[in-house]
């Protein structure tokens, strides 16, 4: 059974879609489609050089252009903070009054217990303060 060129590159490609898929690799991918270029150009007749040139030119090219240009979109994405994180920053509303052993604010909507991070100084119902930490289930506030 005399098997073309361009099937065992098929199956070289189908099995360097298998590591893609278990372990997210995208060079993995990048080397299939190199298998599945190689592979055209076994179909079109091209040696074993030929094949092997098409294989490697291919993958370098797009690990060379497809990479940097990904990390470059995936750094540029918005980071959503969430939890606590989304609350530093923050203005609230002093309800009760806090220092440096607790009192407590509105913030997003919801009362907290807060205490301020100078515990020298003190904020009196009605003031505006700005969230600079959360500590456990406290505001801390200056």
């Amino acid at each position: 059974m005399n098997i073309d060129a361009w099937v065992w590159w098929l199956i070289g490609a189908a099995g360097l879609g298998i590591p893609l898929v278990l372990t997210a690799l995208p060079e993995f991918g990048m080397f299939a489609v190199g298998a599945l270029a190689a592979a055209g150009a076994a179909a079109l007749g091209g040696g074993a050089v030929a094949q092997v040139l098409v294989f490697v030119i291919v993958s370098v090219a797009l690990i060379a252009v497809v990479r940097p240009t990904a990390n470059r979109h995936r750094d540029q994405r918005p980071q959503h903070r969430s939890g606590i994180e989304a609350l530093k920053g923050r203005s609230a509303v002093v309800l009760e009054r806090v220092d440096g052993s607790g009192g407590r604010i509105k913030l997003a909507g919801e009362v907290w217990s807060a205490r301020t991070l100078d515990v020298d100084s003190s904020f009196e119902p009605g003031q505006s303060v700005d969230v600079v930490d959360i500590d456990g289930a406290t505001a801390v506030v200056m």
